[in-house]
């Protein structure tokens, strides 16, 4: 699709995400419809933080923002986004895979390597420009993600950074696969699957003794307390929401990123586990943003920030396969959608103008006070102040 063609179909699926909540009631005639210039915020809070959910695995508007996907999202759009910012157009214009798109928004670059390969981003990483410029611990910023190659996120390789600047990365996966005995794992096969997307490609979970004392030093639980509360749990996203709650209480990191990937079950071609899964997803964004209201190191100085790392394909596209992939790189599997919460942020205002994924890490660093010097998108003026 020429640039042109697919930008007028961009603005065509933010335009439906706009009438969709308005024909709704959620959105009323008056709510502001920002294309151009600032929206000027409240001062902010000092001593800000901010917590960042992405889905690795995007919804469509058919099963979400539509009128016969709004039941699916009943958080998300009664609770939410009254208090919200939302910018209807987030364009993807990199690689359309799950770690290799996770890790463009947290550098602001499109990453070009193997979406399937263990390597780190190749431009530094937000995590690492918060801490080098602001001089914060290793303790202050945490990613918890799914086990397929995230391991590397927390960190770039590029020159002046990297090693010893990036992230804390917990994969919960690994976690439980380290602290059950083998003959056990069966009762936890539906938390401890790996990968959705290729068939091909399902590397062995395993953990050992870094993972335990990852329990015991950091989130300070004993193996018996982990596994009995995950054996109480039905998706590996509700043990990640439980793992970066256990940070929060315990660290209280400034920048926590929380990757969400139970939707991603829709490359497995079955429509029910992918509806399941936006509405998982769509219950465990309301329990973050609750228990960030709850926890007094993060009520009322905490931004939120949740948007899918990218969409899925058209049902009309003859290229793609509908909800299961990804692959056709149209304006629906391109075209997403941001909302932002928080104090000093416009609530109920609708931005209908393109914004990019890479424009993610420069908002957070204008949000934090550092520069992101490498980073090619620009900071979104709506959530500043």
């Amino acid at each position: 699709m020429q640039r042109a063609g697919f930008r007028a179909a961009a603005q065509q699926v933010a335009f439906h995400r706009r009438d969709f909540l308005r024909a709704a009631g959620l959105m009323g005639a008056s709510a502001p419809l920002l294309s151009f210039g600032p929206l000027r915020a409240a001062t902010l809070p000092r001593g800000r933080k901010v917590v960042v959910v992405t889905f690795g695995g995007g919804a469509r508007d058919e099963e979400t923002f539509a009128p016969d996907g709004q039941e699916n999202i009943p958080n998300l759009i009664q609770t939410l986004l009254p208090q919200a910012a939302f910018y209807s157009q987030v364009v993807n214009r990199g690689i359309l895979g799950h770690y290799v798109a996770t890790a463009s928004l947290a550098t602001g670059v499109y990453e070009t390597f193997d979406n399937f390969a263990a390597t780190p981003p190749a431009n530094p990483t937000v995590f690492e420009y918060y801490r080098k410029a602001l001089h914060r611990p290793a303790t202050d910023a945490w990613v918890v993600a799914p086990s397929n190659g995230f391991n590397r996120i927390g960190e770039s390789d590029a020159r002046g950074y990297g090693p010893g600047l990036g992230a804390g990365v917990i994969l919960p996966k690994h976690l439980l696969a380290a602290a059950m005995p083998q003959h056990r794992q069966s009762d936890f096969t539906h938390l401890l699957r790996d990968n959705y997307e290729d068939p091909y490609y399902t590397p062995d979970l395993h953990g050992g003794e870094f993972e335990l004392s990852q329990l015991d030093s950091i989130l300070k639980l004993s193996v018996n307390e982990f596994t009995g509360h995950a054996l109480s749990l039905s998706s590996a996203d509700e043990l990640s929401v439980y793992v970066a709650h256990q940070l929060m209480r315990q660290l209280s990191p400034s920048l926590l990123w929380i990757t969400l990937h139970d939707m991603d079950v829709a490359h497995s071609g079955a429509y029910s586990l992918y509806v399941d899964g936006i509405r998982r997803s769509d219950r465990l964004c309301a329990e973050i943003w609750k228990m960030i209201q709850a926890e007094p190191e993060y009520a009322g100085r905490t931004t939120m920030l949740v948007l899918p790392d990218f969409g899925r394909d058209s049902d009309f596209d003859s290229g793609g396969n509908g909800f299961q992939h990804h692959r056709t790189g149209d304006a629906l599997s391109r075209t997403t959608w941001m909302m932002a919460l928080g104090p000093g942020i416009r609530q109920g205002a609708m931005i209908d103008r393109p914004v990019q994924s890479t424009d993610l890490v420069p908002t957070i660093g204008a949000l934090m006070g550092f520069a992101t010097p490498l980073a090619r998108g620009r900071a979104l003026t709506e959530v500043l102040g």
